[in-house]
């Protein structure tokens, strides 16, 4: 089907299956309404009151809407014939959504429901009303809030009924305070942080409800005493006594498979990655963080900790049970690839050793190979791109660095290491082989959301064994094309770097920066030991010109809306890198490319800019089509439509820029001025299936605006005049844009 025909007909499929969700309460029982909008507000404005939010505390909502504003489900839903032995009303029912039947009794306990949320956040004297409106069949239902004036600390006091706790406790820095809001998640915290404090310091036994407040109004003043009461244990009905403190006293290791009674790591190990002390109180948090430092080595399968008391003492044995993985593995994987329209097919073969030392060291050797038919080329013997590669990881779950105490390395999860690549690239215009080696620090804090990577050394050596002599003359050696960016990325090139990273993830805002660079130590090698420059003024390894240059990222997503049907996401990447000393042009693995999946979606990959650039055939050239600088911004809002199917719209807008005036990318400049001329902007559609483990994505992007040509050309506004041959780009990802 053509597009022009395309679009008329996915249009007449949406009209017919709004006609139906409209028809659907019209095959309601008489004295039945469907509840078809349902909506909170405030009497007024309240700093810590959200409607939208408190919407979730409604028991019944309105049958869910496409971006919304279209109930498609129900139209799927009333699309059904009443004969439920066809598979084709079955499947479309349990696509659909049933009509949902207006219920006063799940009415009148959501207005409980929303006051109860309203006192909790300290307005006492809160009421809610409900209005509905009927026409037909249908009926609007709104909730209206009246928080009244909220209730505030008085006076703060601590009853702790445990001498001995309240000894512990004397010297720690209580959270209520006089004049806070009396908020019930404040009083929780408060409660809670006791509680974990507690259990920190060898309370086993102790648990948040012996832990209570009581809360004295004021009568007229809208102040409130507060009282946190902290019980003795209960031996029984009637006898009160003290908490007991417990103190680890052993702590054993044994297999949890049956089978085997050995633990196949080295005993150091088993002892690093445990955090309860022997001699020690008990630490619930050190519990925690046991559990998790041997559930992420990759030897363990199973971890299961229990405690037993010794009787009539307050010491408690540790008894750890660790289930390992098989050592080794052997995996086949299939795949498909598509570059720029060129289908191909690839297969990777995976050895892993999951406990080579002993101590959860992870090695791997993975042997890929890919084959894909090249299309449009002519002039050259044969069509095909074929690439093989070996990769070999040697990976240890801990620190591996001198000097670094054992302290230093339990306080964080952290990984190293060392990696080697040879990969060989066969293209009819030329033959590329790439060898590469790096060690690597990965690392974060316990209970921390930052995560770190540093790249201690990172060598890659680029050579071109083969070019044709087709491409030769065509491009390198063509005195009309000059190309000095074009001709750089053909020549053998030798890249030493380092680099640092970091990120930040709470949910709602992600922040990921790195920084590199590259040549630093070797320049200052040549300058000390007399290095001799070439005729292009380069300085050589191993008769091998080096790059040098500095390069950074930082990329910002942050959920204005984060709701579980609906989100508004922005986000924002900027990318700078500069070439300098031995290098006047990044290497082309360095450089940025702007369109594709993750960028300006209306544009296809590779195929945006630099600047107001245009290749002058019209065509996407991947070597010219680079910069050192690009810039995205993006606003997507999603929702969920029905099932596993969500939706999206988006608009993105962004561009690449050079930082020096290369004669072969005209107007592809940076230039402060004319950074709104040069922002391309598109926006789109997008359907996405979401398998809980991964999502399967498909984006349309339309151009709105394309700097590429001049303001007075109409084919600057494709958003005033479009042309869905010329405008419209198909994405297809795996995992969300941002």
């Amino acid at each position: 089907m053509t597009k022009s025909r395309f679009l008329p007909v996915l249009m007449t499929g949406i009209a017919g299956l709004i006609l139906s969700s409209c028809s659907a309460s019209r095959d309601l029982p008489e004295g039945q309404v469907m509840l078809n909008k349902v909506s909170v507000v405030a009497d007024g404005k309240y700093p810590d009151v959200n409607p939208s939010q408190l919407k979730n505390y409604v028991r019944q909502k309105g049958n869910s809407r496409w971006f919304s504003a279209v109930k498609i489900p129900l139209g799927v839903y009333a699309m059904a014939g009443e004969d439920t032995t066809k598979w084709i009303n079955r499947t479309l029912r349990n696509m659909g959504e049933a009509p949902v039947v207006y219920d006063t009794l799940q009415a009148r306990l959501s207005c409980e429901n929303l006051q109860r949320a309203l006192q909790n956040l300290g307005y006492l004297d809160s009421q809610v009303e409900l209005y509905t409106e009927v026409k037909g069949k249908k009926l609007n239902a709104v909730y209206v809030l009246h928080p009244g004036a909220p209730y505030f600390i008085r006076n703060v006091s601590y009853d702790i009924r445990d001498s001995l706790i309240a000894r512990l406790l004397a010297g720690d820095v209580h959270k209520l305070n006089q004049g806070d809001k009396l908020n019930v998640d404040n009083l929780n915290q408060e409660r809670s942080r006791i509680t974990a404090y507690l259990q920190d310091n060898g309370y086993f036994r102790f648990h948040k409800e012996f832990i209570n407040f009581r809360v004295d109004t004021v009568q007229s003043t809208h102040k409130a005493d507060v009282t946190l009461l902290l019980r003795p244990y209960r031996t029984s009905d009637i006898q009160d006594t003290l908490h007991t403190r417990y103190t680890v006293r052993n702590i054993d290791y044994a297999s949890g498979d049956p089978q085997d009674s050995v633990i196949h790591l080295r005993k150091n190990v088993l002892r690093e990655n445990t955090f309860i002390r022997e001699g020690k109180p008990y630490s619930a948090s050190g519990l925690q963080n046991t559990y998790n430092h041997f559930g992420r080595l990759g030897a363990v399968k199973y971890t299961n900790i229990s405690f037993e008391q010794d009787p009539d003492s307050a010491l408690l044995d540790a008894h750890i049970q660790l289930q390992t993985n098989k050592p080794s593995t052997l995996s086949f994987q299939p795949e498909g690839t598509n570059t720029a329209g060129d289908l191909g097919a690839a297969a990777s073969l995976t050895y892993e050793n999951r406990n080579l030392f002993r101590g959860s060291e992870s090695f791997s050797v993975q042997v890929r190979g890919a084959y894909e038919a090249i299309r449009g080329l002519e002039g050259y013997s044969n069509q095909d791109y074929i690439e093989y590669s070996v990769e070999s990881r040697l990976s240890f779950p801990r620190f591996m660095m001198p000097f670094l105490s054992s302290e230093a390395r339990r306080r964080t999860i952290a990984t190293s290491e060392l990696s080697l690549t040879y990969d060989t690239q066969n293209r009819p215009e030329f033959h590329r082989r790439v060898l590469s080696a790096g060690w690597r620090y990965k690392w974060s804090p316990l209970s921390s959301r930052n995560q770190y990577q540093f790249d201690l050394l990172n060598l890659n050596y680029v050579f071109m064994p083969w070019i044709s002599d087709t491409f030769r003359k065509e491009y390198l050696d063509n005195p009309t094309n000059y190309n000095a960016i074009l001709r750089y990325n053909y020549e053998d090139l030798f890249i030493m770097k380092t680099g640092f990273g970091f990120s930040y993830n709470d949910g709602k805002t992600a922040i990921k920066t790195n920084i590199e660079t590259a040549g630093n130590l070797l320049s200052l090698g040549s300058a000390i030991f007399g290095g001799n420059k070439d005729d292009l003024n380069q300085y050589k390894v191993f008769n091998i010109a080096y790059a040098q240059y500095i390069k950074g990222d930082i990329d910002y997503t942050h959920h204005l809306i984060s709701g579980y049907n609906d989100q508004l996401v922005f986000h924002v990447g900027l990318g700078i890198a500069y070439p300098y000393g031995n290098s006047i042009i990044l290497p082309f693995e360095k450089r940025y490319f702007s369109g594709g999946a993750n960028s300006v979606r209306g544009w296809s990959v590779r195929s945006l800019g630099p600047g107001r650039y245009k290749d002058k055939d019209g065509n996407i050239n991947f070597i010219t089509q680079t910069g050192d600088i690009k810039l995205d911004l993006n606003l997507e809002y999603r929702t969920h439509l029905f099932w596993k199917f969500g939706g999206a719209l988006f608009i993105d807008a962004g561009n690449i820029w050079t930082i020096r005036d290369y004669p072969s990318q005209p107007d592809g400049q940076f230039q402060i001025q004319n950074i709104l001329k040069d922002l391309a902007v598109s926006y789109g559609m997008g359907l996405r299936l979401n398998f809980d483990y991964f999502i399967i994505r498909f984006d349309m992007g339309m151009k709105a605006v394309n700097p590429a040509y001049k303001t007075e050309d109409e084919n600057h506004f494709p958003l005033i005049h479009p042309r869905l041959s010329r405008d419209f780009a198909f994405h297809f990802a795996v995992g969300l844009p941002f």
